[in-house]
């Protein structure tokens, strides 16, 4: 079959010109990301309840909805928020591969079946149901230098003319401003003067809405099937008031004595913000923050890059002073990785052909192999597009690591053409055909046992399973293209461009004498190693002491490898989390923000800063107490700190400040979650869980944690301190008194809780209504009793007369996980320790500190990696079964397969050795690593035992074949082998963005590669030895065909092998 390439030569051209065309289409239409597709499906369900504190919302709302959820088809876990701001958030987090579309739809499905049973506040201010990826796509700040421009005027521009032009951009699943700035009619209640007019909280509720209503009177001049008039008039009425003079002159009584009491006589009405729950600033200015996030299955940089246009346009009609700045936004890291990948992918590329041509000595030969690169690399961009897969950190690595791999297949026939135009004196393209039929078989050999290594990995399940997959799909495509390659295009270009020169005087010039230099000291070595070779290969037990020996050192090392699952990179952004002590206002929190905004000014590196008070991103909750700093650092290549070590200085210089700071970078993987680190909940599995004591327990393992080196940045909102009054009321007084607990309630709820029972339209938006006691008469506990509330006869009785107020405290911030209440922890593995090192030291402490019916439950990306168990043993031991039956069934022998296998040690225990050395982990980047090592290795070993089954086929002993098995192939050995290390060079030194991910996979890689070629070539012909005299002289069957598999074809012209 690939003879006939040999004959058409332009049909060979057209072939690899075919799959670079392809390639570059399915590049231009690939979607770029940070990594594959992992984050699994999450469903989140919104609660509003203005005035109730989080224990109020989770009995009222939050325990109906969660038990109607619980278990809904594909659910991994659910967990809940409420805080005393009267919201809570509902987060149902679903399996991998599980649609977000239908998921969203059966969560939805069941929340229709409680809606009947929430408060009426709650189904009026709507249970909102979406599904959108947990992690920020973009943090957009709209600012004001103008000194007239607030936070409301910001929000309110923002909330109008941004949010829904941004909303409409494909991709985008979520557009919010952090707080409740926007426009609301404020009826500001006076309770003296609505005592003195005998006025309620309900009085007025039912004049607004009696008197600001929606009119539909209808048309005049209908006929209506009567008699028919000749014109007709539609009848239209001014509908809901929406200036504040309309509601002021809202009438509450009138007497027949022409006496009227108007909303202005009993309150103040204006047209102000919702609520003053977050202040956010940025660098000092007021500012309007918008999270931004996305859809599922959408591309993020096509998202961001359609928004910053988006914004551009619209800052055009900004009004003077006002700006905008994208503070976070993924594709930053992604673009910065990508390139650096891409760098390293050029430096990879010119190593690779440094290597080639020392070893082949000239020019044209060295062309040959390089161009096997382009080809086959771009070609697997076509496959990937065919998969469905996208342009991310892990194909890129797979891309950056066939580079080494995808010359080997030339090298190997430019190599074999020389040497037969070395032993034979004929022309390149005698040459061709006879190495075209000689070692085809080899190619496709090697080809195999390199991608049967991949094979099984695409089918592993999980979110570890889509990176194997991906990295696998790509690797696997770039070798088989080139494969294709090596029998289609290299023996044409050999037949094409070599010049037979061996034998012939060579130039002197530098580089030709560098070369012969290189040879000399090669055959030199080549010689050392046969007699190496000649005194090992029959003592056995050289061989399996040295196998011993590293299989030893595997264990060993392995046992002091930190292991990990994704390694956090330095994404140029912190996540500053503020806590101040409970019952703390949030203009204290705000102070504290300020302060730090204006500490973390002052350190070199950082770019920007903003400050939000009454928000914290872990959890996405509000409370007075809690705050957020967002600092966003200068370019990878503008500052000379690392991340981490911005953190350490802001450590040391923020402890003092009054308040709890913890910092925090955003997630390894976008959609896992809020930000870096370890995410867990100490869950309380009693019945009836008592506040008081869960928080003792809580402490007393946060501080046990503490004592472990492995934590760091350890963290909760949970607190049972937080400042509460119980108000009692005595049902026998308030009844004598002719008040229910209904109206007394009721009231309250208004007057302090404040609410809403209609709204209005202007500025082309919807706004509320809402009804609340002035400031002045909700400021201390006292002013509560001094309240009256009307009674069944229309007196005022004051709350003093029937209610008493009890100091306590209790939680302003519930968490619940599975139905349970819970601890919501957040931690980060200690300098020098590994996420898995973070998480064996939470459950030992666990285990030895938390009572019987208290546990640990993981969630996010901490979620997966907990149930990892041992998920790369089993990876690892499913490759190398594989490996072994497509050598079992080549070979056809169960027996010679194992002088493969058993070559690998070498190879892994490098591969430990120098990612310990180099103070790297074990993680999901150095097993692809390995994972590639058992192939790459695996090949060389088949390269040996190829031709040495073929020398004792002619009829060599085993002894003799091992050796010539050795010697022959030593020379291609070490050339792909260091060609592969010369292109993993630039991965294992990267710096900049990305840089763990790139190190961690090119030092495994690396190390295996030295110390896997160095001691595979010593013990390779020995384990043959030890096989292939166990199966020498077993058929399993009479006639049994004993050539290798792939020996049995013919690869070039018959006429031709004949001679």
């Amino acid at each position: 079959m690939f003879s006939i390439f040999l004959k058409r030569p332009v049909m060979a051209i057209v072939l690899s010109l075919m799959f670079v065309f392809m390639g570059l289409l399915a590049m231009k239409t690939l979607p770029v990301s940070q990594f594959p597709d992992i984050a699994p499906a999450r469903v989140t369900v919104s609660v509003s309840f203005p005035g109730a504190s989080a224990e109020v919302l989770v009995k009222s709302s939050l325990i109906l909805l969660e038990r109607a959820i619980n278990g809904v088809p594909g659910m991994r876990y659910i967990t809940s928020d409420a805080t005393s701001a009267g919201e809570a958030t509902i987060q149902v987090y679903f399996n991998q591969g599980v649609d977000p579309n239908i998921a969203m739809v059966n969560v939805k499905t069941r929340v229709d079946q409680m809606m009947s049973r929430l408060p009426t506040l709650v189904e009026l201010e709507g249970v909102i149901v979406n599904f959108v990826q947990p992690s920020m796509l973009m943090y957009v700040n709209i600012f004001s230098t103008d000194k007239d421009a607030d936070q409301k005027l910001l929000f309110n521009y923002a909330y109008v003319n941004v949010i829904p032009e941004i909303q409409r951009i494909t991709g985008i699943a979520q557009a919010t401003i952090l707080g409740s700035r926007q426009y609301a009619m404020r009826v500001w209640l006076n309770p003296e003067r609505m005592r003195a007019y005998k006025v309620s909280a309900e009085d007025v509720m039912k004049a607004l809405a009696d008197q600001s209503i929606i009119g539909r009177p209808g048309r005049l001049g209908q006929s209506t099937g009567k008699a028919a008039e000749s014109k007709e008039y539609v009848l239209v009425y001014k509908g809901r008031f929406n200036k504040p003079e309309e509601y002021e002159d809202i009438i509450i009584r009138s007497s027949s004595e022409g006496e009227i009491l108007r909303i202005k006589d009993i309150a103040e009405v204006e047209l102000n913000s919702e609520f003053y729950n977050i202040y956010s600033d940025k660098d000092g200015y007021p500012s309007a923050s918008i999270v931004l996030k996305q859809n599922y299955n959408t591309n993020a940089q096509t998202v961001i890059a359609a928004t910053k246009e988006k914004l551009e346009e619209l800052k055009k009609s900004f009004p003077e002073g006002m700006d905008y700045e994208i503070n976070y936004d993924v594709s930053r890291f992604v673009e910065a990785s990508i390139e650096q990948v891409l760098h390293t992918l050029v430096e990879a590329f010119i190593l690779v052909s440094l290597v080639v041509f020392i070893f082949l000595g000239d020019w044209r030969s060295t062309l040959i192999p390089v161009l096997a690169v382009p080809v086959s690399l771009v070609g697997a961009f076509a496959v990937m597009s065919a998969f469905g897969l996208s342009i991310n950190l892990i194909t890129l690595f797979a891309l950056v690591l066939a580079i080494g791999i995808v010359v080997d297949d030339a090298i190997v026939v430019v190599e074999a053409v020389h040497a037969k135009m070395a032993d034979e004196h004929c022309s390149p393209y005698e040459a061709s055909r006879k190495v075209l039929g000689e070692i085809g078989g080899a190619i496709v050999a090697i080809t195999l046992v390199m991608v049967s290594v991949f094979v099984p990995i695409a089918f592993m399940p999980g979110p570890v399973g889509v990176f194997y997959r991906e990295f696998s799909i790509t690797m696997a495509s770039s070798i088989i293209i080139s494969a294709i390659v090596a029998l289609s295009l290299a023996p044409v270009l050999c037949a094409m461009i070599l010049k037979n020169t061996h034998g012939q005087p060579k130039r002197k010039d530098p580089i030709s004498l560098f070369i012969d230099g290189f040879n000399f000291v090669f055959e030199k070595v080549t010689g050392r190693y046969v007699r190496l070779m000649n005194f090992m290969v029959t003592r056995r037990i050289a061989t399996l002491l040295i196998l011993a020996g590293f299989s030893f050192g595997i264990f060993i090392v392995g046992k002091t490898l930190p292991s990990g699952f994704i390694p956090g990179e330095d994404q140029g952004m912190i996540y500053a989390i503020i806590q101040t002590p409970p019952g703390s206002t949030i203009e204290v929190t705000n102070k504290v923000a300020r302060e730090l905004e204006m500490l973390a000014e002052k350190i070199e590196g950082v770019k920007s800063i903003s400050s939000l008070a009454g928000y914290e991103v872990l959890t996405e909750g509000r409370g007075s107490n809690a705050g957020t700093v967002i600092i966003n650092l200068k370019d990878w290549s503008e500052r000379k700190h690392s991340v981490m070590e911005v953190i350490e200085e802001l450590e040391e210089k923020s402890h003092d400040m009054g308040a709890v700071i913890e910092y925090f970078q955003p997630p390894a993987v976008p959609g896992y979650g809020a930000a870096s680190g370890l995410s867990f909940r100490l869950v309380d599995k009693t019945i009836n869980t008592d506040y008081y004591e869960f928080d003792e327990i809580t402490k007393n393992y946060m501080n046990a944690l503490r004592e472990r080196k492995e934590l760091t940045g350890l963290f909760t909102f949970y607190a049972a301190n937080y400042p509460q009054y119980e108000l009692v009321i005595d049902n026998k007084l308030a009844m004598q008194k002719g008040v229910t607990i209904n109206d007394a309630m009721n009231q309250l709820d208004i007057m302090i809780g404040s609410t809403y029972e209609q709204g209005f339209i202007r500025f082309n938006n919807f706004f509320k209504v809402y009804a609340q006691a002035l400031p002045e008469f909700r400021r201390a506990p006292e002013d509560v009793l001094k309240y009256f509330v009307k009674n069944d006869e229309g007196e005022m009785v004051p709350y003093s007369a029937f209610m008493t107020m009890v100091k306590k405290q209790g939680p302003n911030e519930l968490t619940r996980y599975n139905l349970y209440n819970t601890a919501a922890i957040r931690a980060e593995p200690a300098k020098g320790y590994t996420t898995g090192d973070a998480i064996n030291a939470v459950l030992e402490v666990a285990e030895e500190t938390l009572p019987k019916g208290f546990d640990i439950a993981w969630e996010g990306l901490t979620f997966d990696e907990a149930a990892r168990g041992n998920e790369a043993l089993a990876i690892f031991f499913v490759v190398i079964l594989f490996v072994y039956l497509v050598l079992a069934a080549q070979y056809e022998s169960f027996l010679l397969p194992l002088a493969v296998i058993l070559s690998l040690p070498p190879g892994i225990f490098g591969a430990f050795l120098l990612l310990r050395e180099l103070g790297l982990a074990n993680d999901v980047y150095s097993q692809l690593g390995m994972v590639m090592l058992v192939g790459l290795l695996g090949k060389n070993a088949v390269l040996i035992v190829e031709f040495a089954s073929q020398k004792q086929a002619q009829g060599m002993t085993v002894m003799q074949a091992a050796i010539a098995g050795a010697q022959t192939r030593f020379r291609p050995i070490l050339m792909t082998s260091f060609a592969f290390i010369a292109g993993l060079v630039p991965l294992a030194m990267a710096t900049g963005a990305g840089a763990i991910g790139n190190r961690t996979i090119g030092t495994s890689a690396l190390g295996g590669m030295i110390f896997g070629t160095v001691f595979g070539v010593i013990i390779i012909p020995g384990l043959y030895y030890i096989f292939a005299k166990m199966a020498e002289g077993r058929k399993l069957i009479k006639d049994e065909d004993l050539d290798p598999l792939t020996e049995t074809y013919d690869y070039g012209p018959k006429n031709e092998i004949k001679d």
